[in-house]
């Protein structure tokens, strides 16, 4: 363990800056977690981005933290919005990967709601809903050009009939992201968004029939309308092709404006350009689409999902059922806020901005309680409702995404077993046709969810509201891309 890494407090540590750092790297890590942070170049990567001229102090690393391309998953990053930059690796390649929480009032009965119900369930979802990698919508191009839906984002689906307006309330920025400008992305990322709309896609994508299994906040719980024992509906997807296909076009493009710029980056993977450049102002208008995209690909997915409830339940989704949404969360994006009275752009990678009750931010919904921040575990293990505190200040108001992975895709391949698979699982329905298709989302893939919960809540960032357990899981084969 490097003699550098200084306790500040519960399950936070912090690595102090010295030349060629700029900020500090401060992590949310308990012990257990802590003793494993040096398995991968998570610790590198973080103090890469910690020497990018403009940033602000600390970069934050998540309990769920694990490698990636450029910021590792489970990175924060903030940039002063004058004088710093801004980076696509610190965004990610899934823009606006993100997850919607549907609630219901339907009790989990096992005996009304048996296994045939559930499988039934899953069927008319995936009738509706392609999933896997390089897969189109079923209903080809909708008559709402990719123009209107990557500037307005759910709300263009909603106007349309595709939901209700009362989901505007609970998405994150109201399902719209200011500044997006469609003739900022390539035709190439155009060819590819234009059919990729209410498609789930792989890689760690899914849709989850779950039961809403404890409440730890009874008061919070009320306001967000869970209860004990109803079925809830988790949808986890991004903006597909689209959005992976700007990543790819702005590394290159932010790579060569440092060059010129003479702005020094430590590897490529967190190629970054001056936000006020021209290169790092399309960026953001290219990767405010990809967001909008996001956030109306999960407004349809939503409503399919109540359809398809529908139609196994013979009952109105909204007057006899309630499917409301109770929120829609990014976890790979990059954001404007106001932060100590300073205007700070925040780089969320793997990482679910949580405000507290009272901030600014938050939406008048929201307003009195903070806004639901939801945390999905890996296949087979729970998920998670929580709620920030003030206290996630010290984090730029972030929490983790999810569990995080320990082992790599290809690894898990490799090692998990048929037996190991199908013991995670237990009595949790999957759609996959054959257990190796999604071997590498198997839970022993990840972190222990609990414990990567209980990290922020010892430390003081986050409580609990609600844990959910799944009944049935749609998941799509293949990385996603």
């Amino acid at each position: 363990m490097p003699q550098e890494l200084k306790k500040v407090g519960i399950n936070h540590w912090r690595i102090p800056k010295k030349p060629p750092m700029l900020a500090d790297v401060d992590l949310f890590l308990n012990p257990k977690l802590l003793a494993k942070i040096w398995e991968d170049r998570s610790i590198e990567q973080l103090i890469d981005a910690s020497q990018l001229e403009g940033v602000v102090s600390p970069i934050v690393g998540m309990p769920d933290i694990h490698e990636g391309y450029g910021l590792p998953i489970g990175g924060v990053m903030a940039q002063d919005a004058d004088q710093g930059v801004i980076s696509a690796g610190a965004v990610g390649f899934d823009i606006n990967c993100g997850v919607r929480l549907l609630r219901t009032n339907l009790k989990y009965d096992p005996a009304k709601i048996e296994k045939g119900k559930l499988s039934a369930l899953m069927t008319a979802i995936e009738d509706r809903i392609p999933t896997g990698i390089g897969k189109t919508g079923r209903r080809g191009e909708l008559d709402i050009s990719l123009n209107q839906i990557t500037k307005n984002g759910a709300r263009s689906l909603v106007e349309k009939g595709f939901g209700w307006p009362e989901d505007l309330d609970s998405i994150e920025e109201e399902g719209c992201l200011g500044g997006a400008d469609l003739n900022c992305a390539s035709d190439q990322a155009i060819s590819r968004g234009k059919k990729q709309l209410a498609t789930l896609g792989g890689g760690n994508h899914f849709i989850e029939i779950q039961e809403i299994e404890e409440i730890f906040d009874k008061k919070l719980a009320e306001k967000f309308g869970l209860i004990e024992g109803n079925i809830s509906i988790m949808i986890h997807s991004g903006s597909r092709g689209f959005g992976h296909q700007i990543c790819s076009d702005y590394i290159n493009i932010l790579m060569k404006a440092a060059f010129r710029d003479e702005i020094f980056i430590p590897r490529r993977g967190i190629a970054a350009a001056k936000i006020s450049s021209q290169e790092g102002q399309n960026y953001y208008k290219a990767m405010a689409a990809a967001v909008n995209f996001a956030f109306a690909n999960r407004q349809l997915m939503a409503h399919d999902v109540r359809e398809a409830f529908s139609e196994v339940f013979k009952a109105d989704p909204q007057k006899d059922l309630a499917m409301t949404t109770v929120y829609d969360v990014a976890h790979n994006i990059a954001k404007f806020e106001e932060f100590n009275g300073r205007k700070i752009l925040i780089h969320r990678k793997g990482a679910t901005r949580a405000l507290p009750a009272e901030h600014p931010l938050n939406t008048k919904k929201y307003k009195t309680t903070g806004h639901p921040a939801l945390v999905p575990g890996s296949m087979g293990t729970p998920s998670y409702v929580m709620v920030g505190t003030p206290e996630a200040k010290k984090s730029f108001y972030s929490i983790n995404h999810g569990s995080g992975r320990t082992m790599s895709r290809k690894q898990a391949f490799r090692e998990i077993t048929a037996e190991e698979f199908k013991k995670s699982m237990g009595d949790i329905l999957s759609n996959a046709r054959d257990w190796r298709q999604l071997a590498d989302e198997a839970p022993s893939a990840y972190k222990n969810i609990v414990e990567v919960i209980d990290t922020l809540v010892e430390a003081g960032l986050a409580k609990k509201v609600a844990k959910m357990r799944p009944l049935a899981v749609i998941k799509g084969a293949g990385l996603e891309g």
